[in-house]
């Protein structure tokens, strides 16, 4: 897959319900989303550009040596936003995929990010993510924790059927866990963004539902672990923990 195809775009907004002001937290001397965007380029899949409406992300990203996009604060997701900021960034539309990478995962491995896009190699596929199998027990019962549940179609991969915040499925086997990066295809971020709200969307309060309910494929990559994502202090806390050795 040739990297000039593929576009990363990282969402990022100050107004974080439950840490408000997350992208621009203090990780090992940088910021959290120069993390984040540090990964991506590591990943060497393709340019990597921040899609923003704050002037402080912005600001921050350029001075790391990044690319900002500045765009509105009305979206309502980071589909959205990154939609809008991809006029801005491949306004010649030269980018095939674009992969929408949550600014909240600092440690997310740059594999897992090029792992992303494996099932984009079958043309029956609309959108590709992550997801890893759940260890702790804990997680399954937890509505902050978002499982995916698949067809094994090859080995590491799945084909979405539901998302839900629910312990699910029942019985004996595997879960798994969620992790926010997408894939899309040009054409179905596309058809994605132009689509209204789905009734399951709404109840679960997950995106990826509006595609599966308009009848698109989600493929999902199953990688080793799940990343530590960053929503509260104590996320934050462990975030510094584990990179203060990184920089």
């Amino acid at each position: 897959m040739a990297h000039r195809h593929v576009l990363i775009l990282i969402p990022a907004r100050m107004a974080a319900s439950r840490l408000p002001g997350k992208p621009l937290a203090d990780i090992a001397g940088e910021p959290m989303i120069v993390h984040v965007m540090r990964r991506a380029e590591a990943a060497a899949i393709g340019p990597v550009a921040v899609a923003t409406d704050s002037e402080a992300i912005a600001a921050c990203v350029e001075k790391a040596g990044g690319r900002a996009v500045m765009t509105r604060a009305d979206h309502g997701s980071g589909s959205d936003r990154i939609f809008e900021a991809l006029r801005s960034v491949d306004p010649e539309c030269q980018a095939e995929i674009i992969v929408n990478l949550q600014g909240d995962l600092p440690a997310l491995a740059p594999a897992d990010i090029a792992a992303c896009l494996l099932p984009l190699a079958d043309s029956a596929v609309d959108i590709a993510t992550l997801a890893a199998e759940i260890s702790d027990a804990r997680e399954r019962t937890n509505p902050h924790v978002v499982k995916v549940v698949g067809s094994r179609v090859a080995p590491q991969r799945l084909r979405a059927l539901y998302f839900t915040r629910a312990d699910a499925p029942a019985g004996e086997g595997p879960s798994y866990h969620h992790i926010g990066i997408y894939a899309y295809r040009r054409a179905a971020l596309a058809r994605f963004v132009g689509l209204p709200a789905s009734p399951l969307e709404r109840r679960e309060k997950l995106e990826q539902l509006r595609a599966l309910e308009d009848g698109m494929r989600i493929d999902v990559t199953v990688v080793d672990a799940v990343p530590l994502g960053v929503d509260t202090a104590e996320d934050l806390a462990r975030a510094r923990e584990l990179l203060g050795g990184r920089r």
